[in-house]
């Protein structure tokens, strides 16, 4: 009888010092999966509830939050590393963290945000960035498309994320590729939907859905982008009434003086861009850095975070976050955006200085944010089409693709003013 007291007792004990102390997650080199610790905190803010700090620029951006046994097998059974300390060392990194000469600061993270991903429901002849590492990382999502948006289902999210569409209504330009079994699919689907919602052209149907995702980051939502998603979008909003598609796409031609007539300040991102009205030709506009200029490959192919103060500019500052501030390049259909043609109030968060290209920015929009990050899949230099998808079990510490899931964090942060 004295022996189990005394097992209770040193239970109880061993229970009470977990629960008064704080875990924390360190997000440095020496975190095993950086990956799948972004899953983590979004657990324990969705199915737990449980508030979290980021802290900001502290051992590669560390979360930090109260302790329970359930909490340390969870990052266990996922693979994360994680450290337990006291709530004196906890107060110790807070008061480091808080001092003004330190640039570092500490975001509580309170609600998961509901992350939709506009996706075609017939089949992709590529993989998808955003949804491989949501999926790695156990993050729930729903998938939309052109219906759920002109249905006006997107004010029901916080987060929507673009990824390799075409919202010129070209298609993608794979004209190339007309004879594939995937490309008629997705032609024949976006077609289908134009009839649905009485539009003439698919061309029309994309500016419609366009539109929508402007006014859901008007409205306050966050919209993510990446690839051929980021430059086709300000593209089909600056050409709104202009016929910018040729005719083997919507059997009549484009408007000759279309470069003349487009309204930049329909655009997020970008202005001063022509377009390149080649229906053969890969391209959309001259806002993409092409790879046959760029004069780089996959062996030098880098580009550089920008360091934002954490205290003034914490917006950007959790969009950088992570363990390499020298991330490895990748390419797609667009890969970075050339610098000339940015609009001078969008944040450059990376770029390659010696190519004169951004590769990751951000900016507001009404209420919202949106963020443009260029190239296809952070750990396939150049992923073509039919490839396998990429294996993150082989890439648990990939820098490229954190900065994804930085961007899946924001939302979740209790909001602070962007000051400059």
């Amino acid at each position: 009888m004295k022996k189990l007291l005394i097992l209770v007792v040193l239970a109880f004990s061993l229970c009470s010092e977990v629960l008064a102390n704080k875990i924390l997650i360190p997000m440095d080199e020496s975190q095993r999966n950086h990956l799948k610790a972004y899953g983590i905190t979004f657990w324990l803010l969705k199915e737990h509830e449980t508030e979290v700090e980021w802290l900001l620029n502290f051992r590669g951006g560390s979360f930090m939050f109260s302790a329970s046994q359930n909490f340390i097998n969870e990052c266990v059974i996922r693979g994360v590393s994680y450290e337990v300390i006291s709530d004196a060392e906890a107060q110790s990194i807070l008061a480091q963290i808080a001092s003004p000469e330190a640039n570092m600061d500490a975001v509580k993270l309170n609600k998961a945000p509901k992350i939709a991903v506009y996706s075609p429901k017939t089949t992709q002849p590529w993989d998808d960035a955003v949804t491989l590492v949501l999926t790695y990382a156990e993050i729930p999502y729903d998938k939309v498309f052109d219906e759920e948006v002109l249905e006006n289902k997107l004010p029901e999210y916080d987060w929507l994320h673009l990824h390799h569409e075409d919202f010129t209504g070209q298609f993608g330009k794979f004209l190339r590729m007309r004879g594939q079994a995937w490309y008629q699919e997705q032609k024949h689907e976006a077609e289908a939907i134009a009839r649905k919602f009485n539009f003439q052209k698919t061309s029309e149907l994309k500016l419609a859905v366009s539109k929508k995702i402007r006014d859901f980051v008007n409205g306050g939502g966050y919209m993510f982008a990446m690839c051929n998603a980021t430059d086709t979008f300000d593209i089909a909003l600056a050409a709104d009434g202009i016929d910018i598609v040729e005719t083997p796409y919507d059997g009549d031609g484009a408007d000759a003086n279309a470069d003349k007539k487009l309204n930049f300040d329909n655009c997020f991102a970008f202005q001063n861009f022509r377009l390149v009205l080649n229906p053969y030709e890969l391209e959309f506009s001259t806002i993409d850095s092409q790879q046959d200029e760029r004069g780089v490959s996959e062996t030098n192919d880098y580009f550089s975070l920008f360091q934002f103060s954490a205290k003034w500019d914490p917006i950007p500052t959790m969009l950088t976050q992570n363990h390499l501030n020298l991330i490895k390049g990748f390419m797609g259909q667009t890969t970075a955006f050339k610098k000339q043609y940015i609009k001078p109030d969008v944040i450059i968060m990376a770029e390659n200085r010696s190519l004169g290209e951004a590769r990751y920015i951000h900016g507001t929009a009404g209420k919202g944010f949106w963020t443009f990050y260029g190239g296809h899949d952070p750990e396939d230099y150049q992923h073509y089409v039919g490839e396998e998808p990429t294996d993150l079990n082989l890439h648990p510490t990939s820098a490229g693709y954190r900065l994804i899931l930085n961007n899946l964090l924001f939302p979740a942060a209790k909001k602070k003013k962007l000051k400059t």
